[in-house]
């Protein structure tokens, strides 16, 4: 599962993936799963639960990461609107550019029974395709099949779980939802 790039540190509530408590990612997780929009947040109500979603994403078989490793922010905010990717990861090809066959550093060839990739917004999504040069975009809440490491990988494109994306939680989370669903993962 690939987003996009995390907002600027001043906005982490947690050293970990979705680190914004004003990002909906972990309440949308929270629904799906448990039926709980706040089953991962803290008992402080003022941040997210690391070592709880870190457990959880363990027992899922999920892995998380950006779709860039390098960025430059140009109103220094969390919105990827003014986001300007510097270095891709290397998702499909090593961070030196160098094909799986080449390097075999890159991040997909270290995970071989990765069954799906998943982007959590649009950026995301626009860098992941321009990465292996693919005009073809997946709908949001759908998927688009590509050939990869020998094997038919589907590459879904989600809604964004930030709060500026024009759907609400219960919208958003009935996507993820059935995400989960196609892929056996509930």
């Amino acid at each position: 599962m690939l987003g996009s790039f995390p907002p600027p540190r001043e906005r982490w509530t947690m050293d970990f993936y979705y680190p914004n408590f004003q990002n909906d990612m972990w309440r949308i997780f929270g629904l799906v799963f448990f039926s709980e929009k706040d089953y991962f947040v803290t008992a402080n109500s003022k941040s997210f639960d690391e070592l709880r979603i870190r457990h959880f994403l363990t027992q899922k078989g999920i892995a998380l990461y950006d779709t860039a490793e390098e960025v430059i922010r140009h109103k220094g905010n969390a919105s990827d609107q003014f986001l300007e990717i510097v270095k891709p990861a290397g998702i499909f090809f090593s961070s030196r550019g160098e094909s799986e066959g080449g390097g075999g550093d890159s991040i997909l060839s270290q995970i071989p029974q990765c069954e799906a990739i998943i982007t959590t917004g649009q950026k995301a999504t626009e860098t992941l395709m321009a990465q292996i040069g693919s005009k073809q975009m997946p709908p949001v809440g759908g998927f688009i099949e590509m050939f990869i490491n020998n094997q038919t990988i589907r590459c879904y494109r989600m809604p964004s779980s930030s709060r500026a994306y024009p759907k609400s939680l219960s919208e958003k989370a009935a996507v993820y939802a059935q995400l989960f669903t196609d892929l056996n993962i509930r």
